[in-house]
């Protein structure tokens, strides 16, 4: 299955996948529109929003609610390569989760598929034809 890259005009572009379309956009002192996140952006969400999937679904297979449940990411950048050095998740668990699985829960968070490709990356190609 491939992801459709468009360029709907300015500094917007978009992907097309699985019948969805994720709109991205510059900010406007980069000479974009500010109309909706910058790709890096979504690449930090994808690492939260993995981990809260996995710690649903853990919790969920214990009928654990996880309305209480907040997480929250800090990072640690490397200002001289422009890249980030370490993620900080951290879970705030509210009094009534069971103690018994502390642990479990963020072992389950440490399951994240987007982490797990950025731990062990892919490969990456990329070609180009004149149409």
């Amino acid at each position: 299955m491939g992801m459709e890259i468009v360029f709907p005009g300015n500094k917007k572009v978009n992907a097309v996948y699985k019948g969805f379309t994720t709109e991205t956009d510059q900010p406007k002192n980069e000479g974009g529109d500010g109309s909706a996140p910058e790709p890096y952006d979504l690449f930090l969400t994808a690492i939260g929003t993995c981990a809260g999937v996995y710690v649903v679904y853990f919790c969920d297979e214990r009928g654990i609610d996880t309305s209480k449940i907040k997480m929250r990411l800090e990072f640690d950048r490397n200002e001289k390569k422009h890249l980030i050095e370490t993620v900080h998740i951290h879970m705030d668990l509210p009094p009534e989760f069971p103690k018994k699985y502390k642990s479990a829960v963020v072992r389950a968070a440490e399951l994240c598929t987007v982490k797990r490709n950025i731990v062990d990356p892919p490969e990456f190609l990329v070609t180009a034809d004149i149409q």
